[in-house]
């Protein structure tokens, strides 16, 4: 059957879809999910107009699904509901004492807050600070303030993600996201490779990889092993004849901050008598002398579903924890938090397996009717509005604008949406805007995508179906 035959099939049916036929509206869309939907995949489907005009269309709408990035939606009204749209992570150094004499008299604390978007470059300008005083010299150890026993990946994360900044540490020692860019180059006599970073970086890379130039080998797959104190192993092979940039996940947040703090240190003239340490809390009796706070939150967040970014989910996972029972963050106290938060507004999680923010856990379970109760309770609720904006948009912003079917009509510009992708999962849940005005809030969910499915299809499931219904207006 030909996609243009399937496309004049799904609109004859929703035709009869978008009328009040209370007890026939789901059997027609279940039938219109049979047309087009891949016969290896599991489905859910449910759209929901906006104005109370039209009936809610649901298919498998109480099924649960792995979410992928969807969990974001979650993610992004809970911290905005407990933290508030204001709210910044605050890196501080403390003292005993103030700059005195060019120096600092006793022990120094940088207490690092878990802030996603902390750069060297931040904690360099927090130095620079106290050099403007006049500091040289610090008469004790530099402590390094954070939690010496957190978990820093969630339960259900694939170990191949580990070392690859997607899935970087969440840890309260955050630096640079916790990601090292690197290159890994062909040399031109043989298939050697030759791996470059910024000499700064305080990691070890053994490198024997190796370039398939002509792509003669059977076989051809890079492998990165991560061992303690941010050393690896690269190893395996490359295809091609063009340098790679890679991304490598910090493996040690810990031990990456105190290397770093030694080298900013050195760079700006500051002596240090002891050492640069760790330590789980900060005494009571200091002063604060210098501070860095990161955007507030509403920014935080327009970053965060905007690009996917995992960091600054799981970050915001882990702070709500620490908001809802006063002890550190966790992913289990976090994925806590934001059920009781979300259910408070009145969302029922109750079915639901939440165990990270940002949707890379494979064990997260949720259903199309849960989210689609979490996008219902953005466009119902003023204070949280704002959310819709920082949306991507098809074919023009963030994880939609190169998205195929996505950059032509009628999706472009008109489909709002929360990507959710993994290996095996296709995700979508967001509001079709049409005439300048949200008119349905829709959740696309696909799980069981397989790979040669997704390679031999024309058009995706999510893409069809919602050609479909903006077709039919």
């Amino acid at each position: 059957m030909s996609i243009r035959f399937n496309i004049a099939a799904i609109t004859t049916t929703l035709s009869f879809l978008l009328t009040p036929a209370p007890v026939l509206a789901n059997d027609y869309l279940d039938n219109l999910v049979k047309l087009i939907e891949p016969k290896t995949s599991q489905t859910a489907a449910i759209v929901s107009p906006l104005d109370d005009s039209k009936l809610t269309l649901a298919h498998n709408a109480e099924q649960l699904f792995v979410p992928a990035s969807t969990m974001k939606l979650l993610t992004a009204v809970a911290a905005s509901t407990a933290l508030g749209k204001d709210f910044t992570f605050n890196t501080q150094i403390d003292a005993y004492v103030g700059v005195n004499n060019q120096r600092i008299e006793g022990d120094v604390f940088i207490r690092f807050d878990g802030d996603p978007t902390l750069t060297s470059q931040h904690l360099n300008s927090l130095l620079k600070q106290l050099k403007q005083r006049g500091l040289k010299h610090i008469d004790g150890n530099l402590y390094l303030v954070g939690d010496q026993q957190e978990t820093l990946q969630a339960p259900g994360w694939v170990w191949d993600d580990l070392g690859i900044c997607y899935a970087a540490p969440v840890s309260r020692y955050i630096v640079n996201q916790n990601c090292v860019k690197a290159t890994l180059s062909p040399t031109l006599a043989d298939e050697r490779s030759e791996f470059s970073i910024s000499q700064f970086e305080p990691i070890v890379v053994n490198n024997s990889a190796i370039f398939d130039k002509v792509g003669d080998k059977a076989f051809c797959e890079l492998e990165l092993k991560r061992q303690p104190n941010n050393h690896y192993l690269l190893s395996g092979c490359f295809a091609g004849n063009k340098p790679l940039k890679l991304a490598i996940a910090v493996s040690d947040p810990a031990n990456y901050a105190q290397q770093t703090m030694q080298r900013l240190l050195n760079n700006n003239g500051i002596s240090l008598k002891g050492e640069v340490l760790l330590t789980s809390k900060r005494p009571s009796n200091t002063l604060l002398i210098a501070e860095h706070q990161s955007k507030p939150l509403s920014v935080l967040l327009d970053t965060m579903l905007l690009k996917s970014d995992n960091l600054i989910a799981d970050s915001l996972l882990k702070r709500l924890g620490q908001y809802e029972y006063g002890v550190e963050g966790s992913f289990t106290n976090g994925s806590l938090a934001m059920q009781t938060i979300l259910s408070k507004l009145g969302v029922d999680l109750s079915t639901a397996n939440i165990i990270d923010g940002s949707g890379l856990s494979r064990y997260n379970l949720i259903s199309a009717k849960q989210l689609m109760d979490v996008l219902l309770l953005i466009d119902k609720k003023p204070e949280l509005h704002y959310l819709i904006d920082s949306l991507p948009i098809a074919g023009k912003t963030g994880t939609l604008q190169y998205r195929s079917g996505y950059r032509q009509e009628p999706l472009k510009n008109r489909v709002l949406a929360k990507t959710g992708s993994m290996q095996g999962v296709s995700n979508l849940a967001g509001f079709i805007k049409q005439d300048g005005k949200l008119t349905q809030a829709f959740v696309i969910l696909e799980n069981g995508y397989s790979p040669a499915v997704k390679k031999a299809e024309i058009k995706p499931f999510n893409v069809l179906l919602l050609q479909s219904m903006l077709e039919q207006g």
